[in-house]
């Protein structure tokens, strides 16, 4: 048997040592952030439940108002352009440039504000859009009252989404997780003290919705202020956050496109589901198969975050081979979540659906589309690591043209054929989702493994000390210590 240099050994050993540490700090970023999320999930979910014992009528205006909320307001801010800070923030924190995060949060919350105007103007008017689209002028009234409730909850989330990515670019998960926990522990009695004990009906739910988003915002806000863990990187507000919007948005708009092209090609689907024959049914049961991935995603979530926060901070400290590592080892950690997760609801495929209706035709109807949904949950893992690695690397404009043609180039088009042309109905619709979320998932890939992670470092880095007092040389080589190991 061929003997192995000694040197050879003492490589493996080290990549294996580095990944194995790789795998410690993505787990202390991710299992934290998964818990977090599902929290904010809930937080958004429980105002729901409360509207869905008022009737009929209550529970369709807040149902059609939620998702105009999210697809024309709170996607745009939570998950869309504040993503822009995960590079910038992300990025400088690695780098030591600590100074410039205050800086960076300070300009996207001035840029949020900015852009939540020209949305508060388009909830003002939404009922008179929701007409034009033959929805019910009782519907619309009620939807466009429960908006301009929610328009104090949007400018919450304009300060608190920058402010929680400032903590996660730092790996300061705790403080989110204790603070969402709060807020939802607070949500609860008062949600049921509006809405049913002082008979606010669906207000009551908008305006727990805008209290909670609030009560968020004044625990991190006292938490950056006055926790030492911050003080390094404490957000001032200074003159110079102004010439820094140009730079957030340059960031931030193609992070935006970049996630919601995908999320709203989920939107459109539904809304073709309700062209289907036996509308109810088709309507009822894709519903339920996006809620159950939306579900997942508050998981594969933290693998995101996790994935942006490592890759950036390792990219700014000029260590491009930590950086491919932790590419690695956080997307080893997804597949096998995902594995565990497919594999579970497969072997429930049978029972699965009674946990959201009692109707055996929608029981029996899921159970056909569970294999479907386990495939969805294993590229659902895959694409979001990737994309947390594209704003980690501060490649998000190619991910949002990946985006743009896999979801509306070959996905959507896929699902009108198989649901309606080949009358699969849901199941060809949820084979458009597929297609998408496989096309996404395959040029992410290959994206991230043509990276030359050096010379993306080296970019990053130049990026940085631009116009700096105190000039760092480039030195990619890794000798560097990354300074994002704290939680």
């Amino acid at each position: 048997m061929e003997e192995v240099p000694e040197g050879e050994h003492m490589n493996w050993t080290l990549i294996r040592n580095e990944f194995v540490q790789e795998l410690k700090k993505a787990t202390r970023i991710a299992a934290p952030m998964v818990a977090a999320s599902v929290l904010q999930y809930l937080v958004q979910l429980v105002p729901v439940i409360a509207v869905g014992h008022l009737g009929q009528l209550s529970l369709s205006s807040v149902a059609i108002a939620t998702a105009l909320a999210n697809v024309t307001g709170f996607s745009l801010l939570q998950t869309g352009l504040s993503a822009g800070l995960d590079t910038l923030c992300g990025q400088a924190y690695g780098a030591g440039q600590y100074q410039k995060l205050g800086v960076y949060v300070s300009s996207a919350i001035i840029s949020l504000i900015l852009v939540c105007l020209p949305v508060c103007i388009l909830w003002v008017f939404m009922d008179k859009f929701l007409e034009l689209m033959d929805q019910d002028h009782v519907i619309a009234q009620k939807a466009r009252e429960y908006l301009m409730w929610l328009i104090p909850a949007l400018l919450g989330s304009a300060i608190l989404k920058p402010l929680v990515r400032f903590l996660q670019t730092q790996s300061l998960i705790l403080p989110m997780l204790l603070s969402i926990f709060l807020v939802l522990c607070f949500q609860i009695p008062l949600c049921w003290i509006l809405v049913y004990k002082l008979e606010l009906g669906s207000p009551g739910a908008a305006l727990a919705i805008d209290i909670s988003t609030w009560l968020d915002v004044t625990l991190l806000g006292f938490y950056v202020v006055f926790s030492s863990a911050c003080e390094r990187t404490r957000v001032r507000f200074t003159k110079i956050a102004f010439p820094g919007i140009l730079e957030f948005f340059r960031y931030g708009v193609p992070s935006a496109f970049m996630i919601c092209l995908k999320w709203w090609s989920s939107e459109l689907l539904t809304l073709l589901s309700g062209l289907l024959p036996n509308p109810k049914l088709e309507t009822s049961v894709l519903s339920v198969c996006f809620m159950i991935s939306t579900l997942h995603f508050t998981v594969s979530y933290g693998f995101g975050v996790s994935a942006s926060t490592r890759v950036s901070n390792e990219l700014g400290a000029g260590n491009p081979n930590r950086a491919s590592v932790a590419v690695l080892a956080i997307l080893s950690l997804a597949i096998t979540e995902a594995v565990i997760v497919a594999t579970t609801l497969f072997c429930c495929r049978h029972v699965l659906g009674y946990a959201y209706s009692n109707d055996k035709q929608v029981v029996h109807y899921l159970g056909v589309m569970t294999p479907l949904i386990c495939l969805l949950v294993f590229l659902d893992s895959l694409q979001t690591v990737l994309s947390g690695v594209a704003t980690g690397s501060g490649w998000q404009h190619i991910g949002a043209y990946i985006n743009l043609g896999a979801f509306y180039l070959i996905g959507l088009p896929m699902g009108v054929v198989f649901g309606f042309v080949l009358h699969k109905r849901s199941k060809g619709l949820w084979i458009g989702v597929l297609s998408g979320y496989a096309v996404q998932s395959a040029l992410l890939s290959l994206v991230t493994g043509a990276t030359n992670w050096r010379k993306q470092a080296n970019k990053v880095r130049k990026r940085i000390f631009a116009g700096s007092p105190r000039q760092e040389p480039c030195d990619p080589g890794g000798s560097r210590n990354s300074s994002a190991d704290e939680t």
